[in-house]
């Protein structure tokens, strides 16, 4: 029985016992739950509220998220470096303390300068205890599996959104800032605790990479030949670290623009309720979940780049859908195509970097890699709102936000794995 159970796709191993890199996919997935439910999603919703007592522009709103992108960007080498070098765990640890207590600064802010401090603050927490820490611990345990495992951990992100309609009606009950103070305390009292079970590399603590040597069973895996990690600046001596960097850009410049205006389009566009807004964000996030689990195994079988490609396509197809909305059908034909190209998309991006580049100087390499990421992720709702502004609608906005897809689209076509300086090659 337990040979039979070692065989379950890398995750349970001989003898019944369940490889230890699972709880730590497991403990990000639970981060990412914290960093979308509470903010990432749900700012949106923050910024309806926010303008309504405030009177502030939809640029202005849309610039303190473009600054915490900017500011996460700039932090990102040093991050990744300190990761490298100090481990996940740590910088988990001390990332989610300034994420809550950001939250809880956030709830007495009474002017711009102010929100745009603590959404500073905010933001260097969610960096520093979320996403690109994470992933340095995944990739390190994980090599046949990595998309699978990247992906599922990000099934919590995606929870996250899916439970975005609790968070209205928190708004709605009790008020932005109450809501604000206490999201901080779930963040402390959760975030802490699974930060505690992230560990670096699995050779520390006596396990093995995926848990074991490969088997048959791990036949159709698309597996990187081992070779010479790259070093950050060998990576950056590659074309596939620019068009790949710059490729997630323009995906991030889609996907923060939707974060921020997509449930003021639907609100103040389309006469949508906030309530009904945020069904819309949870019908996306139910299919970007769908993708996720789908992304992760057809990421460990099939070429990432050529899937990459497709879901840019997806992308601008969906952003073309909500520019033009004339109808219930058009929004939810976008909340699909969004969701999907999401949830399939985000896994590759990160396990093609870790199959390209190797996994010891991975943390450095992403960050690096974020200087230009942060483009998209704050150019695209600073550009939105702008255009909102000026126009009154968002359909030039996200027409060109569309495009803008098709072209990161071409940045993955061309993004061909590197050769290492040293002479090795990696798998295609």
């Amino acid at each position: 029985m337990s040979g039979v159970l070692s065989r379950i796709d890398g995750i349970i191993r001989p003898g019944g016992k369940v490889f230890f890199g699972w709880y730590i996919v497991s403990a990000a997935g639970g981060l990412q739950l914290l960093a979308g439910l509470l903010w990432m999603q749900s700012y949106g919703a923050y910024v309806v509220l926010l303008q309504a007592e405030f009177g502030w522009s939809s640029a202005l709103v849309a610039g303190a998220f473009a600054m915490t992108r900017i500011e996460s960007g700039i932090l990102g080498p040093l991050q990744g470096w300190l990761t490298d070098r100090y481990g996940p765990r740590v910088i988990l640890a001390i990332g989610t303390v300034i994420f809550g207590i950001g939250f809880m600064l956030f709830s007495q802010v009474e002017s711009l300068l102010a929100f745009y401090l603590t959404f500073a603050l905010i933001a260097v927490g969610s960096s520093l205890g979320g996403f690109a820490t994470v992933m340095v611990a995944i990739v390190n345990w994980f090599n046949r599996h990595r998309a699978k495992a990247i992906a599922t951990s990000q099934i919590g992100y995606s929870l996250g959104g899916l439970c975005v309609p609790l968070v209205i009606l928190s708004l709605e009950a009790f008020g932005w800032r109450t809501t604000a103070f206490y999201s901080g305390v779930v963040v402390l009292v959760v975030g802490l605790p699974l930060t505690l079970l992230v560990r670096h590399r699995p050779r520390d603590y006596g396990e093995e990479l995926d848990g074991g040597p490969v088997r048959d069973s791990d036949e159709g895996y698309e597996v990187r030949i081992t070779g010479p990690d790259f070093t950050a600046r060998q990576a950056m001596a590659t074309s596939a670290f620019w068009l790949i960097s710059v490729g997630h850009a323009a995906a991030l410049l889609t996907v923060s623009s939707i974060m921020v205006h997509m449930v003021p389009h639907l609100t103040q566009g389309l006469g949508y309720s906030l309530a009904n807004a945020g069904l819309v964000v949870a019908l996306m996030t139910a299919f970007q979940m769908a993708g996720q689990i789908g992304g992760g195994f057809l990421g460990d079988r099939f070429n990432k780049r050529l899937i990459c490609v497709i879901c840019m396509l997806s992308h601008m197809a969906a952003l073309l859908l909500l520019a033009h909305a004339s109808n219930l059908m058009m929004v939810v034909l976008f909340a699909v195509l969004h969701g999907l190209a999401w949830g399939i998309r985000g896994p590759q991006m990160v396990a093609l970097r870790a199959d390209y580049f190797g996994a010891s100087s991975f943390g450095t390499i992403m960050g690096f890699s974020s200087l230009i990421v942060m483009l998209g992720m704050s150019i695209g709702p600073i550009f939105a709102g702008y255009l909102y502004d000026v126009q009154g609608n968002y359909t030039m906005a996200f027409t060109v936000l569309g495009l803008s897809a098709m072209a990161g689209s071409l940045c993955f076509a061309f993004a061909a794995p590197p050769a290492h300086p040293d002479g090795d090659k990696l798998a295609s």
